[in-house]
């Protein structure tokens, strides 16, 4: 995994900041970075945490080898030194979602690498959720995948998830078969950029 822990904003976190669980964090509170060795515990308890509870939780081991298939297109967002959030993004061809069950291959699965970056796996801190901190981190994504040249974004929708990404521009593809572990209302969903 890269080591690269550079901020990927204009905004680094810096100082103290007026953000507290109650408030929604300001540009400058908030760091986006790749994701580092030293970030995986955060990672991993974050990702426990919001997927334990409907069996959609992968370990360690899957989502380490996810972040090492691209590590370029994998984030995660600070708050005064804190990771409260990741995301887990990889070029992918487009209609199809890595098996839950499966560990991702060392190099991304297509040849030449699609020009779809889909995103695994977003997980913003509970505290932190209806905070705007994902809308931030969603745009951020988008921002660097224009930058890199992709064409869209892909990503399977979970716990009715449908519904905000929808508002976001995400069209939904029902007609994409999404494999049975990402759970019973999962579905395909993808934004042209």
């Amino acid at each position: 995994m890269t080591d690269d822990t550079s901020p990927t904003t204009d905004a680094p976190l810096t100082g103290e900041t007026s953000a507290t669980a109650g408030t929604s964090p300001t540009a400058n509170d908030l760091a986006f970075r790749r994701v580092a060795d030293a970030d995986w515990e955060a990672v991993v308890a974050l990702e426990f945490a919001a997927y334990a509870a409907d069996d959609l939780s992968e370990g360690r081991e899957s989502l380490q080898a996810r972040g090492r298939s691209s590590p370029d297109t994998c984030f995660v967002v600070e708050l005064r030194g804190e990771v409260i959030g990741y995301v887990l993004s990889l070029p992918y061809p487009l209609y199809e979602c890595p098996d839950l069950g499966s560990v991702e291959p060392a190099a991304p699965p297509a040849d030449p690498p699609s020009r779809n970056l889909h995103i695994h796996d977003l997980v913003i801190a509970e505290e932190w959720r209806s905070k705007d901190v994902a809308l931030r981190f969603m745009r951020h994504l988008k921002a660097y995948a224009q930058a890199q040249g992709f064409e869209r974004i892909s990503m399977v929708a979970v716990r009715r998830s449908d519904i905000l990404l929808a508002m976001l521009g995400y069209r939904t593809h029902r007609e994409v078969v999404v494999p049975e572990c990402y759970g019973r209302r999962a579905v395909y969903m993808s934004l042209a950029i």
